[in-house]
């Protein structure tokens, strides 16, 4: 017991040893140039001998009047016979790091979508989304972007804190059809395809807008460019877009833009259903879904130079994005049943 306290006394802490500090060395480094030997250093820095014997004869070097000591020497050596040891950071490898670069960086995937498919796809290249995160944050991803740009930006909130936003309503009073308490439980359960939520994207105001209606079972996207935000002309998108599609059920929201819930309902020949006011986690698949339109889109930019084909391209871009509630499937692989090759 005794001679357990003394080697705790003597390492310098209380928990054991501990690693020679810069400021350690310096001393080490002025006593052994003034002939100081190394019991005499070892009582001073209260070390173990053996300890300042290791350091001057592994960090040192043979010099033509005897052994030599510089303190910034023997750090640098002390640091990179460190990194040797440590275990290599998975990041660190070339192929895996590119390609998650290029996957937020082209297809605009979060950390956790690219791990999940990643695992499914490439299982010897798999990471997690931790890993991807501390990535950026370290800023080690920015040497695969050009132009000093952050991986950070890459991320779909470019590391902003979300605003709560006023629930007083601005809008004038929408006409509805049917309540969102009245659709089958088919359409609230997901357990179908055919059930629709439906929404805008708004560009520069009185411009074009986009009209998204996305499944919920899959979150399959379709819709396309209106050129107004106007129930005309939102409708028409709409109905052009489900052209074709099973369509039992579609939710909207109260926007003024489904003035016209009646005639949609005519054309689709089913039943239009509308969310709560204030409500948007009723039309949860929809608001996500927009939301990830803005890395394309972002708010204030006038749409009405972005052709249809540009639009469509957005959308089978993310109909092919993995998603961790289809356990990385894509929204295109569950709503066709067939398996793509994405990586």
């Amino acid at each position: 017991m005794m001679m357990l306290a003394k080697t705790c006394i003597i390492g310098g802490t209380m928990d054991g040893y501990s690693h020679l500090s810069i400021a350690e060395r310096e001393d080490i480094m002025v006593r052994w140039k003034g002939h100081e030997g190394v019991s005499q250093i070892a009582r001073e820095l209260h070390r173990d001998k053996s300890t300042i014997s290791r350091e001057i004869r592994r960090n040192g070097w043979q010099g033509p009047a005897g052994r030599r000591y510089r303190a910034s020497t023997a750090q640098g050596k002390a640091d990179r016979r460190r990194l040797r040891c440590r275990r290599p950071r998975l990041m660190d490898e070339p192929e895996r790091r590119s390609l998650v670069v290029r996957l937020m960086r082209d297809e605009h995937w979060s950390p956790e979508e690219i791990s999940g498919r990643i695992s499914e796809e490439r299982p010897d290249l798999a990471v997690s989304d931790s890993a991807i995160y501390r990535a950026v944050e370290s800023g080690s991803l920015d040497c695969e972007l050009p132009g000093h740009r952050k991986a950070a930006r890459l991320l779909r909130h470019h590391g902003k804190r979300r605003h709560r936003k006023g629930s007083q309503e601005r809008r004038g009073k929408v006409r509805i059809t049917h309540d969102i308490s009245e659709r089958p439980e088919e359409a609230s359960s997901r357990s179908r395809t055919g059930d629709w939520e439906g929404d805008t994207v708004a560009g520069r105001q009185g411009g074009a807008c986009l009209v998204t209606q996305v499944d919920r079972m899959s979150g399959y996207l379709v819709g396309g460019k209106a050129a107004r935000k106007a129930h005309a002309e939102v409708n028409e998108a709409t109905e052009r877009a489900l052209e074709g599609e099973a369509v039992h059920t579609v939710t909207l929201d109260r926007g003024k833009e489904f003035s016209d819930a009646e005639g949609l309902q005519e054309a689709l020949g089913a039943p239009v259903y509308f969310c709560h006011p204030h409500h948007p986690w009723e039309r949860g698949t929809n608001e996500n879904t927009n939301g990830l339109l803005r890395d394309w889109f972002p708010k204030g930019e006038s749409l009405d130079d972005v052709s249809d084909s540009e639009v469509q391209e957005v959308y089978d871009s993310l109909n092919r994005r993995p998603r961790k509630r289809l356990k990385w499937k894509c929204p295109w692989e569950v709503y066709h049943h067939q398996s793509l090759h994405l990586l």
